[in-house]
């Protein structure tokens, strides 16, 4: 299987196929089933190649991406843009230089993802991810995919939540996306389960942010 490489075209790809089969089937037309897209594991895509826009993605992020991250309907959102006062950390509040956005699932779920405004250098980059591995509780996880280049995908275990994280370069756009869950959810029961849902929906944020080619 060829590698992907444009994550709108692969998407669409896929849909047109689905929709494809739907059109031969013997449904009736009104009452054939709605087409989803199916989400993509990290693995069998390539982000190397790809270059995101500084800009709002938040309203670009499908709501089927969301639900399949928190494993059912978000029940809190929060989201700021570059210029806004917002909860930088749990410690610090100061003026956005990001766009992000959250959502968070009945079982405490929680996916996020955010983006610089300002370009990043690769050096700069560089400092970025050696900053990254020393976050306390995580531990770097060097056989991941790339997400960017460079790139990090981190593993995380605080307080009985479990949190998967990728971030990296896309041409001059610093992204970072993860997905936390309680390790009592069907989430992260287990880290594989949780690195792949994570991947999933950081292909999502990927394709969000992605300038079109």
């Amino acid at each position: 299987m060829p590698v992907v490489r444009h994550l709108a075209l692969a998407l669409g790809v896929t849909a047109l196929a689905v929709g494809i089969g739907v059109a031969v089937s013997d449904v009736p037309e009104d009452t054939a089933p709605a087409t989803v897209e199916p989400s993509v594991p990290l693995t069998d895509v390539d982000t190397t190649e790809l270059v995101a826009q500084r800009a709002a993605f938040c309203d670009a992020l499908p709501g089927a991406a969301v639900t399949e991250a928190l494993g059912g309907d978000p029940v809190d959102e929060a989201s700021y843009g570059s210029g806004d006062r917002a909860a930088l950390t749990d410690r610090v509040e100061d003026v956005s230089h990001e766009f992000s956005c959250s959502w968070r699932g009945e079982d405490g779920t929680v996916a996020r993802a955010w983006l610089f405004v300002p370009p990043v250098t690769p050096a700069t980059a560089d400092s970025l991810v050696a900053s990254a591995r020393r976050a306390k509780g995580c531990t770097p996880d060097p056989g991941a995919p790339a997400y960017g280049v460079p790139s990090l995908a981190l593993a995380c275990e605080q307080a009985g939540v479990r949190t998967q994280s990728y971030r990296g370069l896309f041409g001059d756009a610093w992204l970072t996306c993860e997905l936390s869950a309680p390790t009592t959810t069907p989430a992260a029961a287990s880290p594989e389960a949780l690195t792949d849902r994570a991947g999933r929906w950081c292909v999502s944020v990927a394709s969000a942010v992605e300038v079109a080619g």
